[in-house]
């Protein structure tokens, strides 16, 4: 009697227990995070297909030429944050004006450089052809120089020489001097010799 009552308070219990849940699939693997410039060359890509969907009349990208790449690099200009002086300013040709003036904003010709680059490898990537790249054509290098000259003198801000200036700072830092080549010591007879150190103030000294 007592096994029985036993056995059936034991299955009993049993039955009061919940039920164990079946495993869990495993979670999918998770997409390896895009860095800074993918993500924007992929918003950057969206940005232009979905300017040329919203193009009256809509553009297909088998039939974008580097005329609509220039217009929507004008189209961007209105959500630019870069004042650019007009000729009839005060302020133009200054780089740091001292007041506020009724001047546009413009998209900086950096950004539109920049831009495009993106632009031109998410072309290719996206399965474009290279020759008929629209983002490599000649008129929008041409309008990128001239944004870039017209901003220069709006700005005050001459590309081009402080290009130049890193240039010839950075050969006058490496360049060894006359004294120097010709104090060197000549080449070791043996070439087990330990190699002499370089003079003082050579081209070993990092460039800052």
């Amino acid at each position: 009697m007592e096994s029985g009552e036993g056995g059936a308070s034991s299955s009993a219990a049993a039955g009061d227990q919940d039920p164990v849940p079946p495993p869990q699939p495993p979670p999918p693997p998770q997409q390896q995070q895009l860095s800074r410039y993918e993500s924007q060359k992929r918003r950057d890509w969206n940005t232009f297909l979905q300017y040329l969907r919203n193009h009256k009349p809509p553009l297909t990208l088998a039939r974008c030429s580097g005329a609509h790449v220039i217009e929507f690099l004008k189209y961007l200009d209105q959500f630019g944050k870069t004042k650019v002086h007009e000729a009839g300013c005060a302020f133009f040709g200054q780089p740091n004006p001292p007041a506020s003036c009724a001047c546009p904003l413009r998209q900086a010709w950096g950004s539109l450089d920049a831009l495009i680059g993106r632009l031109r490898a998410a072309y290719e990537e996206n399965g474009g052809r290279q020759e008929s790249n629209p983002f490599a054509a000649r008129a929008v290098r041409i309008y990128l120089r001239e944004v870039r000259e017209s901003q220069a003198k709006a700005r005050g801000i001459p590309y081009e020489k402080k290009k130049r200036k890193r240039a010839t700072a950075a050969a006058t830092a490496t360049a060894p001097t006359a004294g120097e080549s010709s104090s060197a010591p000549p080449p070791p007879a043996s070439s087990s010799s330990p190699a002499p150190d370089p003079p003082c103030g050579g081209s070993s000294s990092p460039v800052s």
